[in-house]
């Protein structure tokens, strides 16, 4: 089936950086779209960036609480996209979850796989 793995959370300091990484792998046809997600304690998970993995198009959507610290990429050869996570707050502590939106090789779309998430902490 498909596995989608995240690492690079851990501790930082306020004003520091994390960068993420998502590797998805499996009986992959073509991922479409990644993306990832937070959530915090008594929150609900919420997105904070998305990405097409078209190689034709280079589209990316950010949550408006971003303004401009983060920045998702991908690796198309690789099914890898990254966070780039820089000037970090406290309240940016949360779990980081992966997400993809893909074709299976039987042809099939899914787009409810998730990673196990990552736990980013933001504190002195």
């Amino acid at each position: 089936q498909v596995q989608l793995v995240e690492s690079g959370g851990g501790l930082v300091q306020p004003g520091g950086s994390l960068r993420l990484s998502c590797v998805a792998s499996g009986n992959i046809l073509r991922i479409n779209a990644m993306g990832w997600y937070r959530q915090a304690p008594g929150k609900q998970r919420e997105l904070v960036a998305a990405i097409t993995n078209s190689s034709t198009t280079n589209y990316a959507n950010y949550a408006g609480f971003v303004k401009g610290r983060f920045t998702i990429s991908r690796d198309n050869a690789k099914n890898t996209v990254y966070l780039q996570m820089n000037s970090l707050k406290p309240e940016d502590t949360a779990v980081y979850y992966c997400n993809a939106d893909l074709v299976l090789v039987t042809g099939v779309r899914r787009r409810d796989y998730w990673g196990q998430g990552t736990q980013g902490t933001v504190s002195s």
